[in-house]
């Protein structure tokens, strides 16, 4: 069985359930009853066409569930509508789900989060990470969401904002978390700037491409992480870094500064740095700076503390940290590498084993573990 066939298929799938007609909860339950289905059949009895497959008995699990609603005379009517038999037209609807998904009858963080879900595969843990929550209000909200949905039909899409929201979110977890996404949401944005003339989806792409130059240089063979001052930076790819500088570039000019813009001129700061000593901090900041003015966010915070520390000493780095929610997702983190900065290894030991606790994924706990065990030893 082909999972990632399955997995590729499902939401050019989806996308035709709700142009026909139906709800996006109904929808949804539909697609993945189809799923288990070609689970169950598909080892003995592989289809010629699986996306036309798919559809077809999907569609037909979708008339099954409305049969017995109380509108069931009037869903009926659309069995007329059941798709031929025969080949499925090969088009990539994954983009205009995405718009579908940020319906304009959602808020923009119920639409970002059920597009997640439902779309992009992420669990409600991951989500939930995402967005510094925990994960019971995440599952509550998406659960608003579809219920917020239930019976709509899916013919007004929502604004690029919330498609970029949502594409940024799937590169992150892509890039850094459990499922590999990375490479789907450059392929997806590239598509957007391909049709929309917008310099934040310009900065979108330049900064997943100056992100993902770095990928391969992020981690050791035995799967550890490598911190940005200690990457090979030869293994970087220069290829990407000078298209995503460009694109950053064409973007800047416009005047128009965003989010990801700025985000993005912070990653070619650092890309283009020959090593990490002639990295340029102070601009750094400035950027954060920016970023700061735009977003008000306390991760945008965080990492500022940490430009700071760079560019005018860890006793610098470390009162900016202390404006910063030591709540913040790696604030404790933080904490430990300014304070080795500083010379304080006791200290910066101790925090870098509680900042352990609480990494998010199994390759972060391990370095820190490996960052306290090794001050540890230095002192012992």
């Amino acid at each position: 069985m082909d999972e990632a066939l399955l997995r590729s298929l499902t939401p050019s799938v989806l996308t035709v359930l709700v142009r026909r007609g139906a709800d996006f909860a109904a929808a949804e339950d539909a697609v993945q009853d189809a799923l288990v289905e070609a689970v169950r059949v598909w080892p003995a009895d592989p289809p010629r066409d699986p996306k036309g497959w798919l559809v077809t008995v999907a569609w037909r699990k979708f008339l099954d569930q409305t049969r017995s609603d109380t509108a069931r005379r009037r869903r009926e009517d659309r069995v007329e509508d059941e798709p031929a038999p025969g080949p499925a037209p090969a088009v990539d609807d994954t983009l205009q789900l995405y718009f579908l998904c940020a319906h304009p009858s959602l808020t923009p963080s119920s639409a970002v989060a059920l597009t997640l879900r439902a779309v992009g595969g992420l669990t409600t843990r991951q989500i939930a990470q995402a967005y510094l929550v925990p994960e019971a209000t995440m599952a509550q909200r998406i659960s608003r969401a579809k219920r917020t949905v239930a019976g709509v039909r899916f013919d007004q899409p929502g604004d690029v904002a919330t498609v970029l929201r949502v594409l940024y979110l799937v590169f992150n977890e892509g890039y850094s978390g459990d499922v590999d996404l990375a490479a789907e949401a450059i392929r997806l944005t590239r598509q957007l700037a391909a049709a929309i003339d917008h310099p934040e989806v310009s900065g979108l792409l330049a900064l997943m491409l100056l992100h993902h130059a770095r990928r391969a240089a992020r981690t050791a063979p035995d799967g550890g992480l490598i911190p940005l001052a200690e990457q090979d930076r030869g293994r970087w790819d220069t290829r990407l870094i000078a298209e995503g500088i460009g694109i950053l570039q064409a973007a800047l000019a416009r005047d128009r500064l965003g989010e990801f813009q700025a985000q993005a001129a912070i990653a070619a700061l650092h890309a283009d740095a020959p090593t990490a000593a002639e990295t340029d901090w102070v601009q750094i900041v400035e950027w954060y700076d920016e970023l700061a003015r735009l977003t008000d966010s306390p991760v945008v915070r965080l990492n500022r503390a940490v430009a700071v520390g760079e560019a005018d000493g860890p006793r610098a780095g470390l009162a900016a940290l202390a404006q910063v929610d030591t709540a913040v997702p790696r604030h404790t983190a933080v904490a430990a590498y300014l304070h080795e900065r500083d010379g304080d290894l006791a200290t910066a030991a101790r925090l870098y084993a509680e900042a352990a606790h609480k990494a998010p994924n199994l390759a972060e706990r391990d370095h820190l573990t490996r960052q306290a065990a090794r001050l540890n030893t230095h002192r012992s």
